[in-house]
């Protein structure tokens, strides 16, 4: 397999309204544990070094129930954004030499096997970044992968921002990227929150590259299993039944 070398983001800060609960979206359990649980267990089977977490409403409780699995934690203040997220890791990841695996916090299926392929691919093509997108038969609330005539990455649009013609797109953006450090920071702040959001999505780094004439490369997940995200009630026990059983 690969042997890149990987610090971890985990994007934890999300309040997880739809959850309907005062318990941190990313402490439900799923599987028998918290499902943030799973997701720092396979970014320590990649050998990520170091694993920061990015966390915001209720911090403590996450920061409680991982106080002994050798994380750090920054705070994400306001709740402005994947990209916003990512770029509170600056101080911790910026020198680092190697790629930024960024992992969802509510995506807890994801194995180390297809990190690892998906750092295969990362350093065979030489990108910038890498996505793992995959193919779902309803792709609601996901993010779509719009690619130009040669399947090579044009953008992500989220939902919200998306025409009907680009929510019919099913291949979807699974929230799981590697970056190269310096690219990922050098590009961070040309962010923009020009959306319907008004946040700043961490995909418009890939957008950026791209205008950079930089290399944006894309693994589709051969398990669209290992993608699906946590949202509500109904999406935990969807992701139990169909990941965890």
């Amino acid at each position: 397999m690969s042997s890149c070398k990987l610090a971890a983001v985990i994007l934890s800060a999300g309040r997880g309204k739809r959850m309907k609960s005062e318990l941190p979206k990313v402490l439900h359990e799923v599987g028998g544990r918290p499902m943030v649980h799973w997701v720092v267990d396979t970014a320590r089977e990649v050998g990520a070094e170091p694993i920061v977490l990015t966390v915001g409403l209720g911090h403590k409780q996450i920061e409680s129930s991982l106080e002994e699995r050798g994380v750090t934690f920054v705070l994400q203040d306001k709740p402005l954004g994947t990209a916003h997220a990512v770029e509170q890791t600056r101080s911790i990841l910026s020198r680092f030499n190697g790629g930024i695996l960024v992992l969802s916090g509510d995506v807890p299926g994801v194995t180390a096997r297809t990190i690892k392929i998906l750092c295969r691919h990362h350093e065979q093509t030489g990108a910038k970044a890498t996505m793992l997108t995959a193919e779902l038969d309803d792709p609601t609330g996901y993010g779509r992968v719009i690619k130009d005539n040669n399947g090579h990455l044009l953008r992500v649009v989220e939902e919200k921002d998306a025409t009907d013609e680009e929510r019919a797109i099913r291949e979807i953006n699974g929230g799981i990227y590697i970056f190269d450090a310096e690219a990922l920071f050098a590009t961070l702040p040309l962010v923009k929150n020009n959306n319907k959001q008004n946040e700043y999505y961490l995909p418009d780094v890939l957008y950026i590259l791209r205008e950079q004439n930089q290399l944006v490369a894309i693994e589709k997940a051969d398990n669209y299993r290992e993608i699906l995200g946590i949202n509500t009630m109904e999406e935990l026990r969807r992701v139990h039944a169909k990941v965890f059983n």
